[in-house]
């Protein structure tokens, strides 16, 4: 019964220790990670929805030293993406991304933002979103038809009321995204349009930092014009070309 009692504590003790490292583990790269945020000045990033599109422009921020946390409703299955891009990196629910995030990509399927802003709303509230997210009718439904009749950029507004929104990363496949960043000059162009100035200009920096060339195209009402469909829509040009099809002023 002795010999017993004796693996018992000494098991019980060896979990306590693992555990307690791990914890330690844990801290010691989250502190790494607001190190080098206070030593760069970069922002950090939270991103909803870390697919295609969210995984590859997440990934092109940590390269530029931003710390990222990827979110996902199975966080778990982040693990293989999170080990691959190094120590500025974490894995989390949605509720962690926006909190950790100065400002948050949103990739997922159109038909998500009206539960996002739903479940979030009050935490997405004075947040800078850069929206990603394209409107699929025979994925997305009755909200494709809206966005139709709206426009993408008033659309998605409604569904997250509050958001510092910004429609940016939507015209490209991943694939092309991945290809493209930080090109030789002329950088490829990423459209962008926001009803807020300030955050317009943070979104442009960060399209900077992926290794793109930010082309402004208006306020929210005008990114109807590089949303699906649109004349700025899958267009890998320069900003200057851009700017020429969407007769933007040079």
């Amino acid at each position: 019964m002795l010999a017993k009692e004796t693996f018992d504590c000494r098991r019980r003790t060896l979990l306590a220790a693992g555990g307690a490292l791990a914890i330690a583990a844990s801290a010691l790269r989250a502190r790494r990670a607001r190190a080098q945020t206070a030593d760069t000045g970069k922002l950090r990033i939270g991103v909803i929805g870390s697919g295609h599109i969210g995984g590859t422009v997440g990934g092109l921020w940590v390269k530029a030293g931003h710390p990222v946390l990827f979110s996902s409703r199975h966080p778990e299955e982040l693990k293989d993406l999170v080990a691959g891009l190094g120590p500025l990196v974490r894995a989390g629910t949605v509720a962690q991304a926006i909190a950790f995030g100065d400002a948050l990509l949103i990739a997922v399927p159109y038909g998500a933002l009206p539960a996002l802003g739903q479940d979030y709303g009050d935490a997405l509230k004075g947040k800078i979103v850069l929206d990603a997210c394209n409107a699929v009718s025979g994925r997305d439904g009755a909200i494709a038809d809206e966005v139709e009749r709206n426009g993408i950029g008033v659309t998605s507004q409604k569904y997250l009321p509050g958001a510092r929104l910004v429609r940016a990363f939507n015209t490209m496949s991943y694939m092309i995204l991945a290809r493209e960043a930080n090109r030789p000059d002329p950088k490829m162009a990423i459209p962008i349009a926001g009803d807020d100035a300030a955050a317009v200009l943070v979104v442009a920096e960060l399209v900077r930092n992926a290794g793109f060339d930010p082309v402004v195209v208006g306020k929210l009402t005008d990114a109807s014009r590089f949303q699906r469909g649109g004349p700025g829509y899958g267009q890998s040009v320069s900003a200057a070309e851009l700017r020429q099809k969407l007769s933007l002023p040079p």
